[in-house]
């Protein structure tokens, strides 16, 4: 008996065996059973919690506490810090925890020196834990193993899988190095060198940084992943480096180093900048979009109001607060709907409304029927096409509510100067931050009119109204039919040319629909024609469905100076030390297209990129496109264009929203003799 007893003693002396505790069991276990001096070993804390119970991470998250080991040993022998598996995040809203759940181990580096003379090695445990379900619990624990000291270490078979296990559930440690900043009020990281994984979400071993709870946004763009969340609320300030987990689409860690960034790159330069500057930047772009092609065929609905009141103050007045209302809500729905699906996770931008071919249909018949009204065609104001178009025709405060509603939508294509880093600096903020960028945006664009009503000496220079009012008002008709044209344009990038055919087939049945409701309106005989001009309306709407979901791509222009964008293009050309030219532009920016045949197609700019040996990359962001989105988002813009130079040697170079013919060239020549 006595043999026995000492055989499964030394059969079991690598565990302390299982110590019980409110809904979950613990053990510490050693890698080997005997040990020698100079040798490193691991030890094992495993825990077993109940089912749907868990224990914590190192950063615990919004609550909870992490586990702790106080160790008592031998003098000379020292451990290391805890090995943590990869976390898990426990949504209890509003908090967001990390941990694990289900059987855990902790393993911990133990090592002897070489000068150890005792003949067994005690080994001595505290440990504190909180285990948690909807209630927690904290407990401890105290461990103790005695391994024996010999000539040879010897394994123990029985914990030699449990080790491995031990190991496996660790994040990979990489030997790459990210880089972090905390302006802005946002925590963000970029870092290259990592495996060709999909990463879908991060861990920050720092305490109190992030706000854990809320949407995390992992981008890859130009071979490194760019990390996005807001900061805690109780963040102070952050260690100059810490770990980062990422944790990939199968549920692999991979550990990484973050250090501090030594200075703001370009997408977080934006982000300190002071926030009266931002309103002021955002007001001005918004005062700009006035003056845009895509918002001034619109605006001359507004005008004939003004005029038609020129000699009424109260109605001036009225008319600008209820227009100046229209387009600040208009633009703070934008922002939220902007904001919802920021959060959502989906990829979007400034403009996103138009890459949908279906709106772009709907605007293009709605200009077309304004114009066709301000032609005389139709009056609205009543029945069935009033839902639409007659709202901005009507007088008074609806009438100049909902001409501030089109002018916004109209106006999204345009990233007027001043505008873009305000959208950007915008969509990285704290949502009230973000609305408080875009009202200033609302009113900088309704200022012209609310300076007309409430400034007497410039509402004396309007013209009294007269007979000229019904030719202006049929010459404003054609900036909105040169608009539908654009529009239709635009569609017919998205969608091709079989489509612009159904395209223009319903607004045939728009332009029936017109004739026949406004014959209507001068006779009131019978109701015959209205009912065929509502059926026309339908099949205007109802021919879209034959348009196909997606087009095949434009081919790249004849004179091919100029290559289609990708991350991986754009990454091997720097690698390469190449000077590259990136422009992210859309068929439904006016500003982008003005800027292309004003100083990016021209002679003397393709001599400049030959001479320079520049290679140009177009980004079309026309519809839809993830990688674009990411990449605006790196310079803190959220709508195009964008103009980046890159030059070897030095930091990337954003040129200005409105180019001049000698831009390109005049930078080119700077760079090159830097």
């Amino acid at each position: 008996m006595l043999l026995c007893c000492c055989i499964s003693t030394a059969a079991w002396a690598h565990s302390s065996g299982w110590q019980e505790s409110k809904h979950i069991r613990a053990e510490l276990v050693s890698e080997y059973q005997q040990v020698m001096p100079g040798q490193k070993l691991l030890l094992a804390l495993h825990f077993i919690p109940d089912e749907h119970w868990h224990t914590y991470w190192r950063n615990p998250g919004d609550s909870g506490l992490p586990t702790s080991i106080s160790w008592q040993l031998p003098e000379g022998v020292s451990t290391g810090p805890i090995q943590w598996p990869t976390p898990q995040a426990f949504s209890i809203p509003p908090l967001m925890n990390y941990g694990f759940a289900g059987p855990t181990i902790l393993l911990t580096e133990l090592t002897i020196p070489l000068d150890y003379t005792d003949s067994s090695l005690p080994i001595k445990a505290k440990v504190d834990w909180l285990v948690c379900e909807e209630i927690c619990i904290p407990a401890d624990a105290e461990f103790q193993l005695e391994l024996t000291v010999g000539s040879a270490a010897v394994l123990s078979d029985s914990a030699t899988a449990l080790i491995a296990r031990g190991k496996s559930s660790q994040p990979l440690p990489l030997a790459v190095r990210g880089s972090f900043d905390t302006a802005g009020g946002s925590f963000s990281a970029a870092v290259s060198g990592l495996p060709d994984v999909d990463f879908q979400q991060f861990f920050v071993a720092a305490t109190e940084l992030v706000d854990h709870a809320a949407q995390q946004q992992l981008v890859f763009s130009e071979g490194e992943w760019l990390l996005r969340q807001n900061l805690n609320t109780y963040f102070t300030s952050a260690a100059d480096s810490f770990e980062l987990v990422l944790v990939s689409g199968n549920g692999q860690g991979y550990s990484v180093l973050l250090e501090a960034a030594a200075e703001s790159s370009p997408a977080t330069a934006a982000e300190s900048t002071s926030l009266w500057l931002v309103l002021l930047m955002a007001a001005a772009g918004g005062l700009i979009l006035n003056l845009m092609p895509c918002v001034f065929p619109v605006l001359s609905l507004k005008a004939l109001s003004i005029a038609a009141n020129s000699g009424q103050r109260a109605e001036q007045r009225r008319d600008a607060i209820w227009y100046t209302l229209g387009v600040v809500l208009s633009f703070v729905s934008l922002a939220l709907l902007l904001l919802a699906l920021r959060a959502a996770g989906s990829a979007v931008g400034w403009g996103f409304q138009l890459q949908s071919p279906w709106l772009v249909a709907l605007l293009a018949y709605l200009l077309f029927a304004l114009g066709l009204s301000l032609s005389g065609v139709v009056q609205f104001g009543l029945g069935l096409m009033s839902a639409g178009s007659g709202l901005t025709q009507s007088k008074g405060a609806k009438g100049s509510f909902f001409t501030g509603v089109l002018a916004v939508v109209v106006a999204s294509p345009c990233t007027a100067p001043f505008m873009g880093g305000a959208l950007g600096y915008a969509v990285t903020q704290p949502p009230l931050l973000a609305l408080l960028v875009f009202v200033a945006l609302g009113l900088g664009m309704a200022l012209p009119f609310l300076l007309l009503a409430y400034l007497p000496a410039l509402a004396q220079a309007l013209p009294k109204p007269g007979a000229w009012m019904d030719t202006l008002k049929q010459l404003l008709a054609f900036p909105l039919y040169l608009s539908a044209v654009w529009l239709v344009w635009v569609f017919g990038r998205q969608a091709g040319i079989d489509a612009v055919a159904v395209l223009l087939c319903g607004m045939v049945a728009i332009a029936a629909a017109c004739w026949l409701y406004g014959s209507w309106q001068f006779s009131r005989a019978g109701w015959g024609r209205p009912l065929l001009a509502a059926l026309l309306l339908l099949l205007s709407v109802g021919v879209l469905r034959l348009v196909p979901d997606s087009a095949t791509p434009a081919a790249a222009a004849a004179d091919a100076h100029w290559q289609a964008w990708s991350p991986d293009k754009l990454a091997q050309l720097r690698q390469s030390g190449k000077p590259v030219l990136v422009n992210m532009t859309a068929d439904w920016c006016i500003t982008c297209l003005v800027n292309e045949r004003v100083a990016l197609n021209t002679e003397s700019s393709k001599a400049a990129l030959a001479l320079y040996d520049v290679t140009y990359l177009k980004g079309d962001w026309t519809r839809r496109d993830a990688d674009i989105t990411a990449y605006l988002h790196q310079y803190q813009r959220d709508g195009v264009p964008l103009y980046v130079l890159y030059w070897p040697g030095q930091a990337p170079e954003v040129l200005p929203q409105i180019l001049t013919p000698d831009t390109l060239r005049q930078t080119l020549e700077r760079l090159s003799s830097q």
